[in-house]
This record gives C-alpha cells, sequence and structure tokens, in this order.
C-alpha cells in the first residue's frame, strides 16, 4: 500500500536539524583538524613506503573499530538504552550502562592482545605485496601492534558517545574526535621529532600519537557523563537481560559491517599491488570525502536515531515515515552539491591541502583523479547513514545485511573489470558504485516494510536540488576558468581563489533552493529569520 504523499516536512525536521547542527558543527571541527592530520603525514612522509606502511597498519584497529565499536555497539546500545530509559527506571538504566562498559572492555581487551601477537600474519593477509620491499612489512607491524590498544579507547568512547545522545546531548561526543586529532598532532609530532635521535623511525612517533588521541577521545566525554546522571557501578553479567539484547541487536549488525571491513579489506589488497604510493593516493582522497559524509550524514544519522527510536517505541508510523524522508531530502540538500563541488575543484582543493613538502604534483594529480571517482557515492554515503537507523528502529536488522554483501560482490566485480586501466582510480569507482547499489536496495525495501512512504514527495525535492546543483556547476565552471592562473599560483592566491568559487557556488546554490522553494530548506530560513528578527 503506498502511502500518501506528504504535504510538508515532517514536524520533527526543525528539531532533526537543531541537533544534526550541533553534531554537525563539531564533527566540521574533527574533520578539518583530521585534514590538518593528513596534511602534517604529506608534508612529512608524502605518498609511498612510510605512509603507506602506516595507513595499513592503522586499518588493522580500525576495522575492528567499525565492526565493533562505532557501528554495531553504538546503534544497538542507543536503541536499548532508549528502552531502559522509557520503561525500566534510573536504577536499572544505569545499571546496564555498566555492565555494557565492563563486559565490552573485557572483550576488546582479549581482541586487542591477539591483534598484537597476531600482527604479523595479519599483515601479510591484508597486503601480502609489501614483502616485495624490503623493510615495509616489518615496519606495518610494529606500527600496528603500537596502535592496536586504540581498539578499547574508541569502544568504550562509543558506549558512552551512545549514552549521552540518548540524554539529548550530541555536541559533546561529536567533538571527542576532535580530541583524538589533537592527541594525533601534537602528540605525534612530538614523538616524531624525538624518536629519531633514539633509532626509532618517525612514523612511529605519529603512531604512537594516535594511541594519545584515542585516550583523549575517551576522557574528554567523562565530565558529561558524569553530568546527566552516570555513576559507575561494577558489573559483570553476561547474562544480563539488557546486554543480551544489544548483542543480539549486534550480531546482524556485526555481519553487516564485516562486508564493509570485507570491501576494505579487498580494497587495501588491490591497492597494495598497484603501483607504490597508491594506499595513500587513495587514503588522502577518502580523508577528503570523509568530510562531508561526517558533516552531513553522520550529524544527521546521530541527530535522526533517537526520534525514530522514540517514534517506533510509540508505534507512530506515520510520523517516522514523514522523518525519515525528511531527512533524506535534508541530505540530498547537502551532498548532492558536495559531490558536484568536489568533482569539479578535485585538483586545487587537493593542490592546496597537500601539496607541500615531500608531496609532489604527481601526488596531487594520481590523489585528486581518485577524490572525484569517490565522490560518485557521496550521497549514498550519506543517505545509508541516515537509512540504517530506520532499521533498527522498526528491529528488522537482516537486509542492511544483505545490502551489504551486495555491495562486496559489486565491489569485486567491479574492481576486476576496472582495475588494470584505471588502477586506484578503479579502486574508488568500484566503492562508489557498491555504495549506490546499496543505496537502492536498501530504498527498496524500506517503501516495502514501511508500507511506503512519500516516494512522489521524495523526487520532488530531489528535482529540485538537482536543478539548482546544476546552475551552480555552470557558476563554478565560468568562474573557474577565470580563475585559473590563481588556482596554480602561490598559496595566498589559491586559497583566495578557492574562497572565492566556493563561495559564489554556495551562494548560487542557495538563491536556487530559495527560488525553487525545496521545503525543507523554507522550513529552516524561516526559522532563521525569525530568530534573527526575536535577537
Amino acid at each position: 500500500m503506498a502511502a500518501e504523499p506528504a504535504a510538508q516536512p515532517a514536524q520533527s525536521t526543525g528539531k532533526i536539524a537543531r541537533s544534526a547542527g550541533a553534531v554537525a558543527v563539531a564533527v566540521m571541527c574533527s574533520r578539518v583538524l583530521g585534514l590538518v592530520r593528513e596534511q602534517v603525514f604529506a608534508g612529512l612522509f608524502g605518498a609511498g613506503f612510510t605512509f603507506d606502511a602506516f595507513v595499513v597498519a592503522f586499518r588493522i584497529p580500525n576495522l575492528l573499530r567499525d565492526l565493533f565499536a562505532e557501528g554495531a555497539l553504538s546503534a544497538a546500545f542507543v536503541t536499548v538504552f532508549t528502552d531502559y530509559s522509557a520503561n525500566r527506571g534510573a536504577e536499572a538504566t544505569w545499571r546496564l550502562a555498566s555492565n555494557v562498559m565492563v563486559f565490552f572492555a573485557l572483550l576488546i581487551s582479549v581482541l586487542t592482545l591477539a591483534g598484537i601477537y597476531w600482527a604479523e600474519p595479519i599483515v601479510s593477509l591484508l597486503a601480502p605485496d609489501f614483502a616485495l620491499i624490503p623493510g615495509k612489512t616489518e615496519l606495518t607491524v610494529q606500527l600496528s601492534r603500537i596502535m592496536m590498544p586504540f581498539l578499547l579507547c574508541v569502544s568504550l568512547a562509543a558506549v558512552v558517545m551512545g549514552i549521552l545522545n540518548t540524554r539529548g546531548r550530541f555536541f559533546v561526543p561529536a567533538m571527542s574526535s576532535t580530541f583524538f586529532n589533537i592527541g594525533s598532532i601534537v602528540g605525534g609530532l612530538s614523538l616524531a621529532v624525538l624518536f629519531p635521535r633514539f633509532g626509532q623511525p618517525a612514523i612511529a612517533g605519529m603512531a604512537w600519537g594516535t594511541l594519545i588521541g584515542g585516550i583523549l577521545q575517551l576522557l574528554m566525554q567523562m565530565p558529561t557523563l558524569f553530568k546527566v546522571g552516570f555513576r559507575f557501578r561494577f558489573s559483570c553479567n553476561p547474562l544480563d537481560p539488557g546486554l543480551r539484547r544489544i548483542l543480539l541487536l549486534m550480531l546482524p549488525a556485526v555481519i553487516g559491517l564485516s562486508a564493509t571491513q570485507i570491501n576494505i579489506f579487498v580494497n587495501t589488497n588491490f591497492a597494495a599491488s598497484c603501483a607504490e604510493g597508491s594506499v595513500s593516493w587513495l587514503n588522502y582522497a577518502f580523508r577528503l570525502v570523509q568530510l562531508p559524509i561526517g558533516v552531513f550524514g553522520v550529524a544527521l544519522s546521530i541527530a535522526v536515531m533517537p526520534i525514530l527510536a522514540q517514534q517506533a517505541a510509540q508505534k507512530d508510523r506515520a510520523s517516522l515515515k514523514q522523518t525519515f524522508t525528511s531527512s533524506l531530502v535534508l541530505v540530498f540538500a547537502l551532498a548532492v552539491p558536495a559531490t558536484a563541488g568536489l568533482m569539479l575543484l578535485a585538483r586545487p582543493i587537493i593542490r592546496l591541502i597537500f601539496e607541500h613538502g615531500v608531496f609532489t604534483a604527481a601526488d596531487t594529480i594520481q590523489t585528486a583523479d581518485a577524490l572525484a571517482y569517490y565522490a560518485i557515492g557521496l550521497f549514498a554515503y550519506s543517505a545509508i547513514k541516515v537509512m540504517v537507523p530506520v532499521f533498527y528502529a522498526i528491529n528488522n536488522t537482516r537486509y542492511p545485511v544483505i545490502g551489504s554483501f551486495l555491495g562486496v560482490a559489486a565491489n569485486i566485480g567491479i574492481i576486476l573489470l576496472v582495475i588494470d586501466g584505471l588502477q586506484h582510480r578503479g579502486i574508488a569507482l568500484s566503492t562508489s558504485c557498491a555504495m549506490i547499489l546499496n543505496f537502492f536496495f536498501l530504498g527498496i525495501v524500506l517503501y516495502w516494510k514501511l508500507d511506503g512512504y512519500p516516494l512522489g514527495y521524495l523526487l520532488r525535492g530531489l528535482s529540485k536540488i538537482a536543478a539548482a546543483t546544476g546552475l551552480m556547476c555552470g557558476g563554478i565552471w565560468g568562474l573557474a576558468h577565470l580563475l585559473a592562473p590563481w588556482q596554480q599560483g602561490t598559496v595566498p592566491a589559491q586559497i583566495g581563489a578557492l574562497t572565492v568559487l566556493i563561495g559564489v557556488a554556495v551562494a548560487i546554490y542557495v538563491a536556487g533552493l530559495q527560488a525553487l522553494r525545496l521545503p525543507e530548506f523554507t522550513l529552516l530560513t524561516g526559522k532563521l529569520v525569525q530568530r534573527l528578527r526575536k535577537s
């Protein structure tokens, strides 16, 4: 049964946008500092032997983090914790939180020790072609063992983030990754300068900096956690019903996320077999794509998850559909123009941010090409972040699992078809295509499971977004030709050119959305005007 098209955005749109705005500011700080961190790496180590080793070494604890911590654990914990808060009372709720912390601290500690012990065979499996270059596998193993305890810190940080999100605190948890980057940059740079004096590679200092950043990411959330009423009580009861519910909810998510990790494994394996520097080029490019994914997709996902959980608990299916649809429109309104902008401005952006120190003009070209191909799937990356919480809210988590494995199959198939011709660019393209396939699969399944949602409303919104983006692209294309000498000039000239290009692009796009009257956009601008008049 198809749903009636929504005549207006969901009532929760303003609340979601406010919460997402707070998260987006924090995520923006984190992502900007993340880019500064990448600039440090690019300037000191460029793209090649040393940074390839670091990327693969960090990928090992990061794979497990995505699998057990910030993905499956956060979503499952928010669902159960929200139910306990609403129906069980404070005592039972905080007891559950303590039990979850202790249980996962013990579990992740075991995984961390196993990762340290088996670091060498894991590295050989992930990047077998590193063995062809003397010393590269050994360096990767050393760095991996240093960074492995990072997994424990971010897993506990994910639990704390889930608690604070269900209490309506979004800004501080989102800012925690900013402290990770501060620790990585300050601690890492200090140790990188110091280590060579003791016969240790400078890159090992950056690895220790990563561990320092993980500790700060956890500790900076603790004061806010105690402010919302948490009191730790040592409890380790694996048979606790709440913990068992979380584990049962996590199971399909872990299986689904394992598909994502298989994709990362496959991509790393193929990239390690391409020209030296390919792992680095792909990493630098994907870091830039993560900026809009974090600001748009992750921020909206964090903001919308508690609202969807509440609407599902109240069995208010109509409001849930509207919330989902309006959230998806907001994602498209942000991600579609970002996609176009990244594709059109890939080279000047990479040149300005990374082409310093030992990072060469050739590295800029290779990284920019990867960025353009990654950007193709940006809208799908961001939209899936909003779609998956809907499956959690309606207690139907198997379909994201199926979609993830469809993405794995598509990713491998496309890589095999294009890797010889496109090299590392083919890996970026296949990743985007896999995410787009997953997006359409989840969208079709949700339409079925929700007995329809306002598809006509969504398509009308998307057509307005596409029209405004088209106008923006025309403006960028024409202006970029006029400013071409600046884009090739000094750093201040490059900054000026990009500032003008991005500023004009945003102005054209905003004017286009306002003229076309996208409902979500006019609602938010109306609220902003009201607030400015009051102030």
